[in-house]
């Protein structure tokens, strides 16, 4: 069973579970330096999926001034992969943001992950940029 709980207390168990999936993806897989990972962390909200007790997978959101839901940080331990959990997490997020009145959903997706977006009902915004060492593309999402 898949459940998703979401935090914006840097206390809580789901906090230190998402700060855990994002060390192993970024930090030690990716070997993006961890003071670049760490940023915005009070402003944020996190979204944690787990597979019983194992926390999988984890996004987490900005609120922009123009409404936007920033969507940064989505990342799936190694061994769960390809099993639908980051998409189920991003739908969670989708939902939220639909029942909160969001304007639409921005992320920066890294160019290997485009496709997996693409498939989801984003699409690329403007020029390519270089964020820790890694390609991306803004990719959006109208939600209303």
């Amino acid at each position: 069973m898949l459940r998703i709980k979401t935090t914006t207390d840097l206390s809580t168990d789901v906090y230190h579970d998402a700060l855990y999936i994002r060390k192993s993806v970024f930090v030690k897989e990716q070997q993006v330096p961890v003071e670049l990972e760490l940023d915005n962390e009070q402003a944020a909200q996190y979204y944690v999926a787990y597979k019983g007790k194992i926390a999988v997978a984890t996004a987490r959101i900005l609120h922009e001034k123009d409404g936007a839901w920033h969507i940064q940080r989505v990342a799936t331990l190694k061994d769960y992969r390809h099993q639908g959990f980051a998409k189920k997490v991003l739908e969670k997020i989708e939902a939220d943001a639909v029942s909160e009145g969001a304007a639409y959903l921005t992320l920066g997706a890294q160019d290997q992950a485009r496709s997996f977006y693409l498939a989801l009902g984003y699409v690329a915004v403007g020029e390519g940029f270089m964020d820790a060492g890694i390609s991306h593309h803004r990719m959006d999402k109208k939600i209303i």
